[in-house]
């Protein structure tokens, strides 16, 4: 039998899905979460098929211009590795994370891998 810290969870239990007044539905804190934590992973670098996969974290977190997190490659410098959700300020319990990005900046940094 598997303890619940070896399964996946497709969360960190500190956040959930509710939904967003950005779009559609969002991640949300449920509780107070402290600037600079690592939340996971929000894209998956697949190598064979040079394509990007998301996890639910990339997958609900939404854009703000005014962003409370910041994803960040694995290795430092957005090659092609895994992209991974940190908080980039304190965050409140019910409070929405967001990110800035566009989808230009996925495209252009792994163009040349195509």
């Amino acid at each position: 039998m598997y303890s619940s810290e070896e399964t996946y969870r497709p969360l960190p239990p500190s956040l959930t899905i509710k939904r967003s007044r950005v779009d559609g539905l969002g991640l949300f804190a449920k509780e107070d979460i402290k600037q600079g934590t690592l939340l996971g992973v929000t894209h998956i670098f697949l190598y064979k098929n040079v394509e990007w996969v998301r996890t639910p974290l990339g997958g609900f977190i939404n854009h703000s211009n005014n962003p409370n997190c910041i994803i960040l490659s694995k290795d430092g410098n957005y090659g092609r590795a895994n992209r991974m959700l940190y908080t980039s300020q304190n965050i409140s319990a019910g409070d929405e994370l967001v990110v800035y990005y566009s989808l230009d900046e996925y495209r252009n940094k792994t163009s040349n891998f195509k």
